[in-house]
């Protein structure tokens, strides 16, 4: 894809690439030499540039760290086997990111700097993008309000800045899961279908509550009655009951419109496979549990692409889900969508862009 703007680049005089262990990669730990920044002042986004990746200065009275306008999004870069960079349905990743800006009172931003921010970093830390199976670049745009101003208004300035990192696989085993009934992640009304900081904040006391009890993440269900499932820790949710897939809504504004829920959702549907977008009650996956017709449950989300899990805890008790047979649901989807990342598959669906 060919490049339009003229973004200047300050390279670093020291690159970290030479230090970094690809072969031993903790998720979110190893960043890339550069970043992406643009400003937002008087109306217009200016100032593109490419700088070092490095700290911000920030002023004590930062409209962000005070309240709160702050919104992310989480996209991967593949390199093929010809060394070609793929990237994974970015368009849809720039879409959310302004949903999210409009709910939180932020500056939409245009998909032309979106898209040539992330294109143009890209290509000036090509080489920080691993190589092989597994191993992919992280992807981390956001923006965040800059207006020195203790009052409680929407900024008017603000900071959008791209940044990535190499990665190696984040969940290395099935994952165990609690079904939450006392804490909510989510109301309707309130920006659960917003990718902003605030939602994270709130969930890591309960998410904390159950890791300690053994637990990798939780089963967050409905904040009215707490009877349905709406999605687990940083993943859209899953599940196949005699067949049937079954995922929430994503219509209430309470649950994030996960990509890669969506890209599953678009397989199932090209496959044949019987599809429910409806929320699943507490109390009917405790039955498909108990009466074994839940064949599998995985999560779905960026950062794992499927999580498959292992164990869910439902009003105290413990289940262990089935060993998974090798035509799997999620197994299949992974590997379809594993191809398309990798070049393996051929994309039919528009959903690569190609470096």
């Amino acid at each position: 894809m060919k490049t339009t703007l003229a973004i200047p680049v300050q390279k670093t005089t020291h690159s970290r690439l030479a230090e970094t262990d690809f072969s031993n990669l903790v998720f979110g730990k190893t960043i890339s030499d550069h970043m992406f920044v643009a400003d937002y002042k008087n109306g217009e986004w200016t100032d593109l540039r490419i700088v070092p990746y490095g700290a911000l200065d920030l002023h004590p009275a930062n409209a962000a760290l005070h309240y709160g306008q702050s919104i992310f999004e989480g996209m991967k870069a593949y390199k093929n086997d010809k060394g070609e960079i793929l990237i994974f349905r970015a368009d849809a990743n720039a879409q959310r990111m302004n949903e999210s800006a409009v709910r939180m009172c932020m500056p939409e931003i245009p998909e032309e700097v979106f898209m040539e921010g992330l294109l143009q970093l890209l290509e000036v830390d090509k080489n920080w993008i691993p190589s092989g199976k597994g191993a992919s670049l992280y992807i981390r745009p956001y923006m965040f309000a800059t207006d020195n101003y203790i009052g409680v208004k929407p900024s008017d300035t603000y900071k959008f800045i791209i940044f990535t990192c190499p990665v190696g696989a984040y969940y290395s085993k099935p994952v165990t899961v609690k079904v939450e009934t006392d804490f909510t992640r989510a109301t309707e009304g309130g920006t659960g279908g917003a990718k902003t900081a605030g939602n994270y904040a709130a969930s890591l006391f309960p998410a904390l509550q159950a890791q300690r009890a053994g637990y990798d993440q939780l089963l967050w269900t409905d904040g009215k009655s707490h009877s349905k499932i709406e999605e687990s820790g940083t993943m859209n949710v899953m599940f196949d009951i005699n067949g049937t897939l079954i995922t929430a809504p994503t219509n209430t504004g309470t649950i994030l419109k996960g990509i890669t829920r969506d890209s599953v959702i678009r397989l199932a549907k090209d496959w044949g496979k019987p599809l429910e977008e409806r929320f699943l009650t507490v109390s009917e996956l405790q039955e498909a549990l108990e009466n074994g017709s839940l064949r599998e449950a995985f999560g779905t989300g960026t950062a794992a692409t499927i999580a498959h899990i292992a164990k869910i805890n439902v009003n105290g008790k413990d289940y262990v889900l089935p060993e998974k047979t090798p035509d799997a649901f999620s197994y299949k989807v992974l590997h379809e969508l594993d191809g398309i990342k990798y070049g393996d598959i051929q994309d039919s669906r528009g959903w690569i862009v190609k470096i």
